[in-house]
């Protein structure tokens, strides 16, 4: 495995751990409305980066431009969650449109990957 695909792996068992965290304080600390998309987002796109990895070791994705968008997964991921989460604990976001910027940067990323498949080695 490369030394991008290990930290990306291990990137994404922290991103599942964050989720599973943000889930149990969302179901059982009462009003969850921020906290569970913040968690959601964090599980699906750990697993997207895992699927991202295997995929670019295995040659069925170009590899430089899926792992590209596997970074771009975890950076948009740790934005949206972090803003959400820190608007629910702290009462403020991380900065001015995180949330949105985040969003965007998820989205920019899965179409990325659809051409890391389409543009394969």
């Amino acid at each position: 495995m490369s030394k991008v695909g290990r930290i990306l792996v291990i990137l994404a068992g922290l991103m599942g751990a964050d989720g599973v965290i943000l889930a149990a304080v969302a179901a059982h600390g009462g009003d969850s409305a921020l906290l569970t998309p913040a968690f959601s987002m964090l599980l699906f796109h750990a697993s997207a980066v895992l699927g991202v990895v295997a995929l670019a070791e295995r040659g069925l994705i170009h590899g430089k431009v899926g792992l590209a968008a596997a970074i771009g997964f975890v950076a948009a991921a740790f934005l949206f969650a972090g803003d959400l989460t820190m608007r629910h604990f702290a009462g403020h976001s991380l900065f001015a449109f995180a949330a949105p910027a985040g969003g965007t940067l998820l989205i920019l990323s899965w179409l990325l990957l659809a051409v890391s498949a389409a543009w394969p080695r």
